[in-house]
């Protein structure tokens, strides 16, 4: 990861930009540099992936314009060569290199040419004018708020923005900023069309497309390794990469000392595929330690993805102190695609789309969100196959019908497409558990004890009742937001809301977010 900060004004501050700025140097602590546009500032901290030598230093500058990335644009070299025949000249080989050339032969449509995960910031210095964009997806950062002259700023992360601006909104996902106004170039969640085929010709698409997707991944100039749970997801993106590695990929799991549930299947797939795997285990204490730091990390309250960031954050933690590994592949956004164990109660086909709609739309401020922070914190990159655009497109425009989970077996489609020798079967049909269960029940529970014990019911509901916005409905939910108002104060409205199962669901009308609440958890704690 990198991160990216653009203040849209002359005359600011050096000292107070780069006051905000670097609180987020553990994004790209390789090196640092901002300039003045004579317009404004930009500023990025480097975490080297691609184009290691010091020429693939940003911010990158062409005739008067400038242009900070955090992003990785697969597929590059192709774009590159067409721009090499227009004659245009090129220092480094980092893929960022080529944004301005882009941009100055395709203004703001080329946002929609990229395959690529990215947010940028660009001075246009012929009109003198910022613009930002942002992936569809919202797989890489970016945050704006407008300061007490009401002039915009952008950054990587809220806490770059919160010593400047009163106010911090997440950039919406799949929009460009220009002259005032943030402007949709592609609503990923929105399929064009219905896609009705047969079962086989569907999986097969879904086999080849997410193949691509892990396979374009393992390029980098850095070492990549894999978060492994031991779960469909992160269990398929291993296999496959191994499929395509000419060594041992690295693979890493974590759980708690006493009942870790996804420890052994981990083991079961890095055996399996024969990765080089290592396990990190984790107790009572290091969880109710790192709370808050996960929390001031997240910059979110709740439940869902502060529960499943305390494991992967000291998971990422360690590999970050103990290998020298930069790259993560890991399994996130296959459920917002194929469904949770709560969509299997969904009414109807319809309800099902229209719900996955919804979650691909709010990724960036959950699980994304977690992946991001818990990988940058780190100083490591996180990149998501299963947020391949190609691949999301398609499935996501899959008829629902196909979706529902008519099998007896949720996310069937994903299972069926590879079945065969990538993994052993009750590893591909095993049930899923949630990412915070599957690190230890005891995870959990040691949690919403710490917060019974914090508050008395009396102080639960007087300390409830000052918050209007997202109130807390667990003394867990409680704690998270104090926390988080400690160093987010008043801007709650980053995350739309909780992250939980669609209460209008018959089966679904739970308090808590996690899956052993339903009724259909069944194997998935074993």
């Amino acid at each position: 990861m990198c991160s990216i900060m653009g203040y849209c004004k002359s005359g600011v501050s050096f000292s107070e930009f780069k006051k905000g700025f670097d609180k987020t140097i553990s994004r790209g602590p390789d090196d640092s540099r901002i300039i003045d546009t004579g317009y404004g500032i930009l500023g990025f901290h480097r975490l080297a992936i691609m184009g290691l030598t010091p020429e693939g230093m940003q911010p990158f500058e062409l005739d008067g314009s400038s242009v900070v990335c955090n992003g990785e644009l697969y597929g590059f070299e192709k774009l590159k060569d067409e721009l090499v025949a227009k004659g245009y000249k090129f220092r480094s080989g980092s893929d960022c290199e080529i944004i301005l050339p882009l941009y100055f032969e395709y203004g703001t449509d080329m946002f929609s040419m990229l395959d690529a995960e990215f947010a940028m910031i660009l001075f246009d210095g012929r009109t003198k004018e910022f613009i930002a964009a942002r992936d569809p997806i919202g797989i890489r950062p970016l945050y704006y708020g407008y300061d007490r002259d009401g002039e915009i700023v952008f950054a990587s992360e809220p806490k770059n923005l919160v010593p400047i601006c009163e106010r911090v909104m997440p950039f919406p996902p799949g929009c460009y900023y220009k002259a005032g106004e943030f402007i949709s170039y592609c609503e990923i969640s929105k399929p064009q069309s219905v896609i009705k085929a047969s079962l086989d010709e569907v999986c097969s698409n879904i086999h080849d497309k997410l193949t691509k997707g892990i396979k374009k991944r393992l390029v980098a100039d850095a070492k990549v390794g894999f978060l492994l749970s031991g779960g469909l997801d992160s269990s398929l993106v291993c296999a496959v990469a191994q499929r395509y590695s000419d060594k041992p990929i690295r693979t890493f799991a974590i759980g708690m000392s006493e009942d870790a549930i996804d420890l052994k299947y981990a083991k079961q797939v890095a055996d399996y595929i024969h990765s080089d795997h290592t396990e990190v285990i984790i107790n009572k204490e290091i969880v109710l330690s790192s709370l808050e730091t996960v929390i001031e990390m997240l910059g979110t309250y709740d439940i869902t993805t502060i529960r499943a960031s305390m494991g992967m954050y000291l998971l990422c933690k360690w590999i970050h102190e103990n290998t020298d590994i930069r790259v993560l592949l890991t399994g996130e956004i296959s459920d917002e695609l194929f469904g949770y164990k709560y969509t299997d109660f969904a009414p109807d086909a319809e309800a099902f789309q229209k719900e996955a709609e919804k979650r691909v739309h709010e990724l960036h401020m959950y699980d994304v969100l977690r992946a991001d922070r818990c990988i940058s914190v780190n100083s490591l990159e996180a990149r998501v196959p299963f947020g391949d655009l190609d691949f999301v497109k398609y499935v996501m425009a899959v008829d629902p019908e196909m979706k529902l989970n008519t099998y007896g077996k949720g996310k069937y489609l994903l299972r069926h497409a590879f079945e065969g020798d990538y993994l052993p079967h009750d590893i591909l049909y095993r049930e899923k558990a949630a990412f915070s269960d599957a690190v230890g029940h005891s995870m959990v529970d040691y949690l919403k004890e710490y917060a019974e014990e914090t508050y008395s019911d009396e102080e639960f509901d007087s300390l409830c009742d000052k918050y209007t916005f997202a109130m807390p409905f667990t003394k867990e939910s409680l704690l998270y937001r104090e926390i988080f108002e400690k160093y987010y104060p008043g801007n709650a409205e980053m995350v739309v809301d909780f992250w939980m199962p669609n209460k209008s669901w018959e089966g679904c009308n739970v308090n808590d977010p996690s899956a052993r609440v339903l009724s259909n958890y069944g194997a998935s704690g074993e």
